[in-house]
């Protein structure tokens, strides 16, 4: 459970949608604090929670099979007001009496819907716009006490509610944006329902985190693994402004970074932002260690293992500190515990510093974990950290050694490098560049003919991805113009020796993974 100053909340139990984490984000864009909690949460830790209101996601679920995620039931007698999405309407609808069955075809994508006049969940919208529906069950028979609030040509229950009660149930996702007025719908539900405040400010936020990490670390030491990105940077700023001088920064240059980003590092944090910083230049036991792999796990693995070795060596140096820090974020916090958190499937493990030797028996400091990507930036930039980091776009933890499909070698790395920092020049040119959420190239282990000049080349293919997403939970490829991918492939092409041919990437997540690996 979070404590900071007192506020409002909204607590949403997780039932293993996909979108779960953006119904938090929606709720947190309007200034009112939410949580993500295991759907098997009981009533009694909820009261203690003392939530304004309480949602229940969708999921993948059936809510009549066998081994189906519940809920307790005393929840529902807590006073609370409770919104039901998708599979939680359903649930929702079972539990107190209705009947949930299959429906006669699979409502999925954007559906028109028709309200019913006289229902504050709705209020202030116009009688029919477009949501977006992804199911397969629904409501038949609703429970005793519940009026119809909205229907669609599928499903004649898409919105049900009992105002005594105040429990709501919609069939559709109104935190997606392919659904009309769903950020009026979820402001509707949070304030004209149950009351909450917008206290919900990250100035206030950090002057509280602040002074928890001061409580936490007393007089002792921080050790930190700062990897340059957004958020291991805006963790070890604020713990530096929570402690200074005992916070000790270890940055490992694993030789499969971008280009020059050692350097940058040591400028920015060293000598610009005053931190303590050690630099571990161990790419060669990288290198060393990736010798003949070729599969991703096992190259994942490979990596892992040697960062931790380094950075262990490298934390030993510091004997007096208790305390490890890390930039650890709530899609982490999420996604690493779902086995506890609910019923989802983990796609990808995280790299933060886990399994240290025994002789290095930390207590995690983790600043960062109640917060989403944006609003870690919005920290850093209220800390006055400067642009160029803050919209630096997410980077993999095993670097350029999942960018290079096959075996890695330090020649593969060298080249992958050269090719990327000309795919990030000239994307930075473009006047959306802040609103993509990541573009990078992917050296592939194809060699093609090619004629440069007079003469027949045998060299590499270049594989260029660029994505939009909100949260990198789902991701749509970059309409990227004709004319810069014109110009990254010349210069590609014409400058990287070795490269002689450039493809394009156009595969959204789901079904393929932002990274090849």
């Amino acid at each position: 459970m979070v404590e900071y100053t007192a506020m409002d909340s909204i607590l949403i139990l997780d039932y293993g949608s996909q979108y779960t984490q953006l119904i938090a984000r929606r709720i947190r864009e309007q200034h009112v604090y939410s949580e993500i909690v295991p759907f098997n949460i009981t009533a009694e830790k909820v009261r203690e929670y003392a939530p304004k209101g309480v949602i229940l996601s969708g999921g993948p679920n059936s809510v009549f099979e066998e081994g189906a995620p519940g809920i307790d039931r005393g929840i529902f007698e807590l006073g609370i007001p409770i919104l039901g999405v998708c599979y939680g309407m359903q649930l929702m609808s079972q539990e107190l009496g209705g009947k949930v069955q299959p429906g006669e075809r699979r409502e999925y994508g954007k559906t028109e819907m028709t309200v019913e006049p006289g229902n504050e969940l709705f209020k202030g919208l116009p009688d029919k716009f477009v949501v977006w529906m992804s199911h397969g069950d629904r409501v038949a028979a609703i429970p005793t006490g519940f009026k119809v609030s909205a229907r669609s040509a599928n499903c004649p229950y898409a919105a049900v509610r009992d105002e005594n009660c105040r429990f709501f149930g919609i069939q559709f996702h109104p935190e997606v944006v392919h659904t009309e007025h769903g950020k009026q719908i979820i402001s509707n539900f949070i304030f004209n329902i149950c009351r909450a405040n917008a206290d919900w400010q990250l100035t206030t936020w950090i002057d509280d985190t602040v002074e928890k990490m001061k409580r936490q670390v007393g007089d002792d030491e921080v050790v930190l693994g700062l990897s340059g990105g957004v958020d291991s940077s805006v963790a070890a700023v604020l713990l530096h402004k929570a402690i200074g001088t005992r916070l000790h920064c270890i940055f490992v240059d694993n030789g499969l970074l971008r280009y020059r980003e050692a350097e940058q590092v040591e400028e920015m944090f060293a000598k610009n932002l005053g931190l303590d910083l050690t630099v571990a230049r161990a790419a060669q036991k990288f290198y060393a260690a990736l010798k003949g792999l070729d599969e991703p796990e096992a190259k994942r693995k490979a990596i892992g293992k040697t960062f931790i070795d380094v950075f262990a060596d490298e934390a030993r140096k510091f004997k007096h500190c208790r305390f490890l820090g890390q930039g650890t974020i709530y899609p982490d916090v999420i996604e690493s515990s779902h086995a506890v958190k609910g019923p989802s499937q983990t796609i990808k493990s995280h790299h933060n510093v886990g399994g240290l030797p025994p002789d290095l028996k930390f207590e995690l400091v983790e600043p960062l974990r109640d917060l989403f990507k944006d609003e870690v930036r919005a920290v850093g930039r209220v800390l006055g950290m400067a642009d160029e980091l803050l919209d630096r776009q997410p980077f993999p933890g095993p670097g350029l050694g999942v960018r290079i499909l096959g075996e890695v070698t330090e020649e593969k790395v060298k080249l992958l490098q050269l090719a990327d920092i000309r795919v990030q020049e000239e994307v930075k040119k473009l006047p959306n560049y802040k609103s993509i959420w990541q573009t990078f190239a992917v050296l592939l282990p194809v060699k093609t003919v090619g004629v440069m000049g007079d003469q027949r080349t045998y060299e590499y293919t270049c594989a260029i991805r660029s994505v939009d997403s909100i949260d990198a939970m789902t991701a749509d490829w970059t309409r990227l113009p004709y004319e810069t991918l014109g110009v990254i492939s010349n210069r590609i092409i014409n400058e990287v020796r070795g490269i002689n041919r450039v493809v394009y990437d156009i595969s959204s997540k789901p079904p393929a993974t932002i990274e090849w690996e």
